[in-house]
């Protein structure tokens, strides 16, 4: 004797027994009744489908979480008390939509549901700009004495390849008595970023320009640089997930070694830092590159939740005079 649910009395009837068979998202409108079910399909197909989980959720599991709470409106620190409630036919319809496209267009979870977070910060996004996920934003809520910085004479803060100006905002709410500066290259993604600056009401002291590295800013100069350029090398560009190919090109390559930016923003750097300022930028798994070609560059790599550090530190007199050749200037979306 098959054994039936007490919740699902509502797949008795209408059950269309060929669509359900050639498609299990059907078949789960039909035949699934809570969130708990959802979930677990969910966790399921994206593990059977390949899903890659790159953009802020780890696991099967907390994407799965994630897409189903914010698609009925669920707040995200409240899970158990929903998980056997039982859905109306318009939310496993809407469950269904969005997990078939997370898996058949594999577009990654932030664009789906127009939100990114770093931390308890969230942010509105969409595939103008790269998806928020820059450990710099971990390293901005710790203690910063260790590197030099002293939030106390943090007056004016720069933030290179905004994207969103998700690390601005960052920056600006960890430094309340800075001014911030945020550049970005793409006017598309200046577009994200203002709202986003709106949406935390910090347009009075957070500055967004249009342009190229330092190329808009003329002779300013600043306490601190935070940048999170684009950063990688070919070869892994070649051979990047589905997941990645969402997002804006010119935010992610760095050119062929990864360095592109790089080696601009180092050579740049000490004409916009004040005396004892500090440039902290993420390098992703182009570290190893980036060693090799500044050999003589005293990086300090600081510690994250990420398996290999990749973001550093490096004082403007470690940095002058300029540390290398000026490398292609190029940013956009990130």
């Amino acid at each position: 004797m098959r054994h039936v649910s007490p919740g699902a009395s509502h797949s008795a009837k209408g059950v269309d027994p060929v669509a359900a068979a050639g498609d299990p998202f059907v078949a789960a409108v039909q035949q699934l009744s809570t969130l708990r079910d959802f979930i677990r399909l969910a966790v399921t197909r994206f593990e059977k489908a390949g899903v890659f989980f790159g953009h802020g959720n780890a696991s099967a599991w907390d994407e799965a979480v994630y897409l189903c709470q914010r698609t009925l409106g669920l707040p995200l620190d409240l899970l158990e008390p929903f998980l056997d409630a039982r859905l109306l036919d318009d939310e496993r319809q809407a469950l269904a939509d969005i997990l078939r496209r997370r898996i058949d267009e594999r577009i990654p979870a932030a664009y789906l549901t127009g939100e990114a977070w770093l931390g308890d910060l969230r942010f509105r996004i969409d595939q103008r700009v790269i998806v928020p996920r820059s450990y710099i934003a971990e390293v901005l809520r710790e203690d910063l004495e260790p590197l030099g910085i002293d939030d106390g004479r943090v007056r004016r803060v720069l933030d290179l390849c905004t994207g969103s100006a998700c690390l601005a905002i960052v920056a600006a709410l960890r430094f309340p008595e800075a001014d911030v500066d945020a550049v970005e290259l793409s006017p598309d993604a200046l577009a994200v970023a203002r709202m986003n600056v709106d949406d935390y009401g910090l347009a009075d002291r957070l500055a967004l320009f249009e342009g190229d590295l330092y190329q808009p800013l003329g002779e300013r100069r600043y306490d601190l640089i935070l940048t999170n350029p684009p950063y990688v090398d070919g070869p892994a560009m070649a051979a990047l997930p589905a997941e990645y190919l969402h997002e804006p090109v010119g935010a992610l390559a760095g050119g062929e070694d990864g360095l592109d930016l790089v080696r601009t923003i180092l050579a740049e750097a000490p004409a916009h830092l004040e005396p004892g300022g500090r440039l902290v930028m993420e390098v992703g798994n182009s570290r190893d590159a980036l060693e090799a070609a500044f050999p003589r560059l005293p990086f300090t790599w600081i510690e994250t939740t990420a398996p290999v550090s990749s973001v550093c530190v490096l004082a403007r007199e470690d940095l002058a005079p300029p540390a290398g050749p000026a490398g292609r200037k190029r940013q956009g979306g990130r």
